[in-house]
């Protein structure tokens, strides 16, 4: 064999890539946890297999023209412990491996060597062209690529591979598609940082979102570290410092559990926290924290300003790629004197709005929640936000304005989750309630919690918040009904907001909580009956679900006892809710259908104690049914005609849609399907029923289909409205127990005149024969030109998909400038990859459209098929 790998030449090689590695992994061990010399430590590992990388390269005696490339994390100089070194050969253009015995045996001889001296390497073959071809497919092998260095070999071919990868690298398209790889990493991880064992790699806030942003600003040409990208005025000095200490802190982190786990390993599970916390020589607090506690504590502190600051870089990189590609400035638009809308992002007026009128920091959330089209902070708010800390003092959280302001947050009809958790992000929650920023990265040490307990606070908030959307009845349908009856939801919120608050402090958190609470509805001028109803929440938020699961509910004693506790109706449905939502903010398996029965059975039977009536599951659209039927009896419906259609309905369709629509499906639908079902009537020829009316709210008409259900059907109905030209203004979706999709739309076009009973009878009868229509859906048409108003102030289009709280459905949200045939290419794309549709909203806000959709389908458990949907209907949008 021509190559000289011969064992002697291994084994030195071998004995110098371990001595070099311990050296520094001692070094590295001895570290201290607010060390920032890690760095230094990672790029001297790198060297160490460099030399002994390139010596391998020499005396496998390859051909001048093969290069060896470092790729990838490797190549930006930078090893952890155990991760993987990747390598690439790269091999002359034109160059067939399996056509050439000897090259291909030298190849394989080096990249075997790599492997018996201890060298995890992940290596690829390829020649310059495979490189392109492989990039323009796989957005990872171009972010490899993108980081690429020399080791050996050719640097004229070297050189030439980067121009012309750089010359096919699209900045814009690779910053779109990181941004939605990271949104997609954020939902595989709950979108929080703040899991019990998080991934200090992959998490919301852990190293990939710093190299992310490097990655996106490097493709751009805005430089490759923090130092530069504040050069270029992408970053402060400041923000450019505090996020390299937070990168040293993350860095070290994960080369330590390296260390300690002697594998690649990023999780900090529960059994590396206390010895990882031990390695750093943390012991126990004198409040009785213990090492590990404290160790998370500094790594979510951490992860929180890394999300903080990774915002504001790329929302920098996100304006200044508009600003090379497009021809018009962002939309502005004034909300007031103190705030503007920046193409749907708040955005202060001044940069020293907060230091001149604190009362304005409380101000931006409430906007935040008002302002239809908000959708974010601008990266300028952010900053004003993040250097406007010190501003929130004793003496602001004391200011009646400002109590008044929150108070006004709590008590919007939408958006206050949303608002919630983005003051969290920025730090303002915890600086205005000084008792939650206790909380903040505080660890729950149980077998229930997979959460910090700011974030179970804010999960358990959404929950109670979900049960008074209708959009969300079908996961709490009992809850949703409950909810209905239920006045100033607000009141929940704050019980919500307070009830973990006191945890961490030693003591019983319930009544420690309730004294909070108190002092917080005081402070900010509750009234007493509100107030004794949240302290009562607060201080017994447990005590439901342990009566329900411990205790004999068939003991008449048990709930005697238990109405005695709870006083009155009120009080029995407040806690109800806020334990059903509690239990299910605890993780994603913890509630159960067992649970969940004997909660209802306990408020059933404790609803009774009290001399109430025990409501029917159905109690909250009784009402619409029988406004339904007394609509019905004027068309002179016979007697109980309609049950047929109602028996096929679940709680859902009659949540949704108000009893006059209720009546007129039920009179179009009832003689149709007793006709279907009779047995002296031929069953109808058709299985499609298509009826239309004028619409009772708008100046167009409200069509309804009734057909059995197929993954196509939403997207052949709205090909259909497109193509007669018809505008979608709103959309339900529902599908019986039957399997048959039960749709309505509003729709209106320029042609509707007086003579709009021939224009229903043709949309009856042609959109009956578009959707028994087999075969392809035609494709999408780019048709229409854009309005003078959207060329001036363009919208930037959005796409979001994430899971519902069972990970079951998934809910999709979509914005973008509205255009003729828009909701037909997102429908296409839908039926393309078989998606189910369960429930659609299609809001249109002048020239916006604001469209959610419930969905499901097995396909979008994988990541790849989220990321594909998710590309297509964004170049859909655009």
């Amino acid at each position: 064999m021509a190559h000289r790998l011969t064992p002697e030449v291994l084994q030195t090689l071998r004995q110098r890539l371990r001595d070099g590695k311990a050296a520094i992994q001692r070094d590295m061990a001895a570290l201290r946890l607010s060390s920032r010399t890690v760095q230094v430590h990672l790029r001297a590992l790198a060297h160490v297999a460099d030399q002994v990388l390139c010596d391998l390269w020499q005396q496998a005696d390859l051909p001048p023209a093969v290069s060896l490339l470092a790729v990838g994390g490797y190549g930006r100089a930078e090893l952890f412990p155990c991760s993987d070194v990747d390598l690439l050969v790269l091999l002359p253009e034109g160059t067939v491996l399996e056509q050439d015995a000897g090259l291909k045996e030298r190849v394989e001889a080096f990249i075997g060597a790599c492997w018996d001296i201890g060298l995890e390497i992940a290596p690829s073959v390829r020649t310059p062209q495979e490189c392109l071809d492989e990039a323009a497919k796989d957005l990872t092998v171009q972010t490899a690529l993108l980081e690429c260095r020399l080791l050996q070999g050719n640097a004229a071919a070297f050189a030439h591979l980067v121009a012309r990868l750089q010359a096919a690298l699209d900045p814009h398209a690779f910053f779109m598609g990181k941004s939605l790889e990271l949104r997609q990493r954020h939902h595989k991880h709950e979108d929080t940082p703040y899991a019990l064992e998080p991934n200090c790699k992959e998490s919301p806030g852990g190293l990939r979102d710093l190299q992310t942003i490097l990655w996106v600003a490097k493709a751009a040409g805005l430089g490759s570290s923090w130092d530069e990208l504040a050069r270029k005025g992408l970053a402060t000095a400041r923000e450019a410092r505090r996020i390299k200490v937070n990168e040293a802190l993350l860095s070290l982190l994960r080369a330590r559990l390296h260390l300690l786990a002697h594998r690649r390993e990023d999780r900090l599970v529960f059994d590396v926290q206390t010895g990882l916390a031990q390695s750093f020589g943390l012991t126990c607090s004198q409040q009785g924290r213990r090492p590990s506690e404290m160790l998370m504590r500094r790594y979510y502190w951490a992860a929180k300003a890394v999300t903080q600051l990774s915002q504001i870089f790329l929302l920098n990189i996100r304006d200044q790629l508009q600003a090379q590609t497009a021809h018009v400035p962002a939309a502005m638009r004034a909300i007031n004197a103190r705030f503007l809308d920046k193409d749907g992002m708040l955005e202060v007026a001044s940069d020293d709005l907060y230091t001149e009128q604190p009362h304005a920091i409380l101000e931006t959330f409430l906007l935040y929640q008002r302002t239809l089209g908000i959708k974010g902070l601008s990266t300028r708010t952010l900053r004003a936000l993040y250097n406007a800390r010190p501003l929130m003092n004793a003496s602001f959280r004391s200011d009646p304005v400002n109590h008044a302001t929150f108070l006004q947050i709590l008590q919007q009809p939408d958006g206050v989750t949303h608002a919630l958790r983005l003051m969290n992000q920025t730090s303002v929650l915890g600086r205005y309630l000084w008792v939650f920023r206790h909380i903040v990265g505080q660890m729950q040490h149980d077998l229930f919690h997979v959460y910090t307990v700011d974030q179970h606070i804010l999960m358990v908030l959404r929950n109670v918040r979900c049960f008074f959307i209708p959009e969300h009845s079908h996961e709490y349908p009992f809850c949703s009904q409950l909810a209905a009856g239920w006045t100033r939801p607000w009141v929940l919120y704050v019980a919500a907001l307070f009830h973990d608050i006191a945890k961490g402090r030693g003591g019983d958190h319930s009544a420690l909580g309730a004294s909070d609470v108190r002092v917080f509805c005081q402070e900010h001028g509750i009234g007493d009956e509100d107030t004794e109803l949240i302290v009562f929440l607060v201080s017994e938020h447990l005590t439901m679900s342990s009566v329900a699961q411990k205790q004999d509910l068939s003991d008449p004693e048990v709930i005697t006892a238990f109405a005695a506790k709870v006083r009155n109706e009120r009080y029995l449905t407040g806690l109800y809710l806020l334990t059903v939502a509690d239990i299910r903010g605890t993780g994603p398996k913890v509630w159960s259908a067992w649970k969940g029965r004997l909660l209802e059975d306990l408020y059933r039977y404790t609803l009774r104690v009290l001399g109430g009536h025990a409501p029917d599951p159905d109690t909250v659209i009784e009402a619409r049914k029988r406004d339904a039927l007394k609509m019905l009896a004027l068309h002179a419906l016979p007697h109980l005609a309609h049950e047929k259609l109602w028996s096929q309905l679940d709680v859902g369709y009659f949540t949704r849609h108000p009893a006059d629509e209720i009546a007129w499906h039920t009179r179009q639908l009832s003689r149709w399907l007793a006709g279907k079902h009779s047995l002296r009537s031929a069953v109808p020829a058709s299985t499609t029923v298509v009826r239309a009316r004028l619409s009772p709210d708008i100046e167009g008409l409200q069509v309804l289909v009734y057909a059995p259900d197929q993954d196509d059907l939403f997207a052949r109905i709205c090909g259909y409205f497109d193509h007669a030209g018809f505008s979608i203004l709103d959309a339900k979706i529902h599908t019986t127990l039957e399997g048959n999709a039960l749709d309505t739309f509003q729709v209106v076009t320029a042609t509707l005149s007086e003579h709009y009973r021939e224009l229903i009878g043709l949309v009856e009868s042609e959109l009956t024969r578009t959707v028994e229509e087999r075969g392809p859906l035609p494709a999408p048409r780019r048709s229409g030109r854009p309005s003078r108003r959207v060329k001036s102030f363009p919208i930037t289009p959005r796409v979001d998909l994430q899971p519902d709280e069972r990970k079951q459905r998934w809910v999709l949200t979509i914005s973008a400038c509205d255009r003729p045939g828009l909701l037909y290419g997102i429908a296409h794309v839908l039926a393309r990859h078989r998606i189910h549709l369960q429930l659609a909203k299609v809001v249109t806000l002048g020239e916006r459209v604001e469209d959610t959709f419930l969905i499901s389908s097995p396909a979008l458990h994988h990541d790849k098929t989220q990321l594909a949907i998710e590309t297509e209907l964004l170049q859909v949008v655009a």
